[in-house]
């Protein structure tokens, strides 16, 4: 997501990027093309002024985006319309600059006493005025168009994630509840853990690292072994992940949830959690596997498989993977999802 500092510059168009710039370069490759038709038409089109036109509009289309790739930040600070003039300005006076200098040099004006082609200079600015008009507010527009999908996405998962934290709150103030009178020395340092833990859910951030939602889940599992004693074993099983790796806030809670409410909680003899991370093939894999329940499934198991499939889609699209089956009298999550470049 977008830091603060970026969202001042989103009312620019933003020709830093790659895909920007390559969108610039054939925009301006199309108009050259146009240019060269108008002088010749169809017919006389002529491939050795195309590439002298290419080469001029090339030049100044590449050095307006670095002028205004670079202003940008000082330009954040200035109103709407002194930023779009000063691009505006910028484009023109870089389109004099090198139409003056394509006359002296390619033309031969510099050796020759004729005069300068002040008609031909004066046509080439008023075709940059209408053009840089239409480039600056076609990557404008396009520029609003990713901020309201980011804003839009935001806004999605935090609605997402707003969906599982009082579930999970209710569920461990239970397991709380049942402590209380049998162990109330135990029962206050749960007080303790689901105070950490509830913080750590009220975060802001969408994404946060491995380590850090591991030990969300390690106090989850400490909460509930209290409640369910020797009935509920775990097996961790976690690979060497590289630096860095991040995992969608409050993901893993509520599958751990799920595997107990729905399985192992609702099985007399208890059952085994086994929980696997890995990293494999430039993705994270991550399995959660546990005994299946002697109760009927419950609504609760599927809204919050659905919950983490939406989340999962918001932040990784068609990338992202969650597999649900049962397996030899067990059930089980597999989801997977695309490393970050490191």
């Amino acid at each position: 997501m977008n830091s603060g500092a970026d969202a001042d510059l989103d009312y620019l168009p933003n020709l830093c990027t790659g895909p920007s710039l390559l969108r610039l370069v054939m925009i301006a490759e199309l108009l050259a093309i146009v240019l060269v038709l108008n002088d010749g038409g169809l017919l006389g089109f002529n491939w050795v002024e195309l590439a002298l036109t290419s080469f001029m509009v090339q030049w100044i289309t590449l050095a307006s985006a670095a002028c205004i790739c670079n202003l940008r930040p000082l330009m954040a600070r200035r109103p709407l319309w002194q930023a779009v003039l000063l691009s505006y300005l910028l484009i023109l006076s870089l389109t004099f600059l090198f139409t003056l200098l394509g006359q002296w040099f390619f033309l031969g004006y510099w050796w020759s006493p004729q005069p300068l082609d002040w008609s031909a200079l004066g046509a080439d600015l008023v075709v940059a005025a209408i053009f840089a008009g239409i480039g600056l507010q076609y990557f404008y527009l396009q520029q609003q168009l990713q901020r309201g999908e980011r804003a839009e996405l935001e806004a999605r998962i935090q609605a997402l994630q707003s969906r599982i934290r009082p579930h999970f709150l209710f569920n461990a103030m239970n397991s709380i509840a049942s402590l209380i009178h049998i162990d109330p020395a135990r029962a206050e340092h749960m007080v303790e853990d689901l105070s950490a833990l509830f913080r750590a859910s009220l975060s802001e951030a969408a994404l946060v690292p491995v380590d850090r939602e591991l030990a969300l889940a390690r106090r989850y599992l400490a909460m509930e072994g209290a409640r369910l004693g020797d009935r509920l074993q775990v097996d961790w099983r976690l690979g060497t992940l590289p630096e860095g790796v991040q995992m969608p806030s409050l993901l893993l809670q509520p599958l751990l949830e799920n595997a107990l409410y729905h399985g192992i909680g609702a099985r007399r003899e208890g059952g085994l959690l086994e929980i696997d991370l890995q990293a494999e093939n430039n993705r994270l894999q991550l399995l959660v596997r546990n005994p299946l329940g002697q109760a009927a499934p419950t609504p609760g198991n599927g809204m919050a498989l659905a919950n983490i499939r939406d989340r999962l889609a918001a932040h990784y699209g068609s990338a992202a993977r969650c597999d649900v089956g049962v397996e030899a009298d067990h059930f089980c999550v597999r989801i997977s999802y695309p490393l970050a470049d490191h």
